[in-house]
């Protein structure tokens, strides 16, 4: 068995192996390929956008100097006097921190005081501005006067730099906006020429760090003549035609043309022994053209570090191939295993382990899912009896609740009835004697004195009194709190004072030696409207049991109230109740022991009554020295 399951292993990871690799390869290949596509296009979608970037820089850099020269034309053309000349000149240049300098050119014999030639210069140095008048400057043949006067509309010239001593001066290099003045019938009358600063432009081309190393920025004229390029030996003197082989660097040739002529694109070019990726674009309003040169390795890097990544990905490849062969294989054989393991299983009485069902349809699936069915049909079978167990044992549990509670039930009853018994019998038997000693004394009425006969009189009327109240109060409990809160009809307006004073007189006529303290802080004059029957027996019960059950002495009965609520609070100094008891005193028939006086009931029909007129009767647990119940009534 265990060669068996080595050859199978062996046959199908070599065949797995043979299968994916060839797949993965292929697939990595076309990946590979279709990646240098994807990663050249976005390299000149961004280079693109890089130059778009700073050709727009450019451009809201060169419009500042039109705009400079534009809006304030108008002031030369209405008043175009020598005096005015210095003035605009003057203000151009002040006004705008991008103008460099600022000259008006007139016309020949504009102001022949001055000759043939009047011209008006205005120079930024640092923070200083100074303006000259110049007379005798031959601007004729400037390129700045004659462009715009021949063409008669506004235009940009080529920069322009002096030479001092064979040698560029890179910073001094400007550039010119022209403009010609009109007076309103439409005769020129000169021109005004506004320059920036190149090395500035160039500062500003380059304030963003690009991306790729290597890669630049240069600006070519409209001769071919670097403007701007980081090479600085090349600006004004060379151009892209110069130490060019036609031959050799046909590319340069082209991108030449291509830029000279205004024309925007992107192209290979060879400079040097390195491939160059070229974007160009012509700057609006100019014959300038701007070009950003990137090293094709930089744009490509991506594309570089892909091949380390490929070979990465076939490494782990070839390895998860291995791995998840192998796996498969344990896969195909493990539910033999299983089946083995489950089996052990049942033996042993678990019949709630699941066999898993395998959707194969090969024949270690079908026995699998035989198992399977199998076992599902023993644990059903199990369960429906463990459910049969279970649901006996609660029957019985539930049976033997309800034996002991008939139990408690009738053993409850019994000790109500004896108390019952109990205490009827000494009434009934105190009116029995005293019915019979008056049924002898009628023949002989001489036999009981009149004050003897009015103690026995008082007597029978307490007796009967006393069997009256357990009378009503056994009615009382046969009713339910429902049908309590449907009888009880709050129709009766009584004085709070009032019902105090007569609950107390009521107190006062069975304990005479009862020493009741009522202390309120409510007026005489407030009245709730309630249940006159209800409130009295619950008040009265609460006084009778403080005199009864306490020394008599100190009992208290204190009157208060709030904005919805009125509490009579009934306090005394006695015994009180058992820790374990005070969990017990609203429950009917419960008693502090056997031999106390009562039946059970008074307390939990007062609370009963108190929920019955919308408030309630509270214990207080934290006095020690008696009890103390609260009523609470709603006002």
């Amino acid at each position: 068995m265990i060669r068996v399951r080595r050859s199978l292993s062996r046959e199908l990871s070599l065949g797995i192996m043979l299968l994916a690799i060839p797949i993965f390869v292929v697939a990595l290949g076309i990946l590979f390929l279709q990646s240098r596509y994807l990663i050249h296009h976005e390299a000149m979608e961004s280079s693109q956008s890089l130059l778009n970037t700073t050709l727009q820089r450019v451009q809201n850099y060169m419009q500042t100097i039109e705009t400079a020269a534009d809006a304030n034309v108008w002031m030369l053309e209405e008043n175009f006097e020598p005096q005015a000349i210095q003035t605009v000149s003057n203000r151009i240049v002040r006004l705008n921190g991008n103008v460099m300098s600022c000259s008006v050119y007139a016309l020949p014999n504009m102001f022949p005081q001055y000759g043939e030639k009047f011209s008006v210069y205005t120079k930024r140095t640092g923070d200083t501005l100074a303006t000259y008048c110049e007379p005798e400057y031959d601007y004729l043949e400037k390129l700045s006067y004659t462009k715009p006067v021949e063409t008669g509309k506004s235009c940009w010239v080529d920069p322009f730099i002096e030479y001092s001593d064979g040698k560029v001066d890179v910073q001094q290099a400007i550039a010119t906006y022209c403009k010609p003045l009109r007076q309103k019938n439409g005769r020129m009358i000169g021109v005004v020429a506004v320059d920036f600063s190149f090395s500035k432009l160039a500062k500003l081309i380059n304030t963003d760090e690009l991306d790729y190393n290597r890669a630049y920025y240069m600006l070519i004229g409209g001769d071919g003549r670097y403007l701007i390029h980081p090479d600085t030996t090349r600006l004004f003197r060379k151009t892209l035609y110069t130490d060019v082989d036609p031959n050799a660097n046909q590319d340069l040739i082209s991108l030449s043309y291509e830029m000279t002529a205004g024309k925007r694109g992107s192209m290979h070019v060879h400079i040097g022994n390195q491939l160059y990726h070229v974007c160009y674009e012509p700057v609006e309003g100019t014959n300038w053209s701007l070009a950003l040169v990137c090293p094709d390795n930089q744009l490509m890097r991506s594309y570089h570090r892909m091949g380390y990544v490929i070979i990465a990905l076939i490494v782990i490849g070839l390895l998860a191939i291995m791995w998840l062969s192998n796996r498969i294989v344990k896969q195909t054989v493990s539910p033999l295993n299983d089946l083995l393991d489950m089996t052990k299983d049942i033996s042993d009485g678990r019949y709630d382990e699941q066999i898993p069902v395998n959707l194969g349809k090969g024949v270690i699936a079908r026995l699998q899912n035989s198992f399977a069915q199998m076992q599902m049909a023993l644990n059903d079978k199990m369960g429906r009896l463990r459910q049969s167990v279970d649901e006996a044992r609660l029957r019985n549990e539930a049976l033997q609740q309800d034996v002991l509670q008939a139990q408690e039930n009738v053993k409850k009853k019994n000790q109500f009835m004896q108390q019952v018994a109990q205490h009827m019998r000494s009434p009934l038997n105190v009116i029995t004697g005293f019915a019979s000693m008056l049924r002898e004394s009628s023949n002989n009425k001489d036999m009981i004195g009149e004050e003897e006969l009015a103690n026995i009189s008082s007597m029978m009327k307490s007796n009967a009194i006393n069997l009256n109240s357990m009378v009503l109060m056994l009615f009382d409990a046969s009713e339910s709190d429902a049908n309590e809160a449907l009888k009880c009809k709050k129709q009766d307006e009584e004085s709070v004072n009032a019902l105090a004073h007569e609950c107390i007189l009521y107190t006062h006529a069975h304990f005479p030696d009862a020493n009741i303290e009522l202390s309120s802080t409510v007026s005489d004059t407030l009245c709730i409207v309630t249940n006159h029957i209800y409130l009295m027996r619950t008040l009265r019960e609460l006084l009778y049991n403080a005199a009864k059950y306490s020394d008599g002495q100190h009992i208290k009965l204190s009157i208060t109230d709030t904005d919805n609520t009125v509490s009579y609070t009934v306090e005394d100094v006695g015994p009180g109740l058992p820790d374990d008891k005070k969990e017990l005193l609203f429950e009917p028939f419960t008693r502090e022991g056997d031999l106390s006086e009562g039946l059970g009931l008074g307390l939990p029909l007062a609370k009963r009554h108190a929920k019955s007129l919308g408030g309630n009767l509270v214990f207080d647990a934290d006095y020690h020295h008696g009890c103390r119940v609260t009523l609470e009534l709603p006002k």
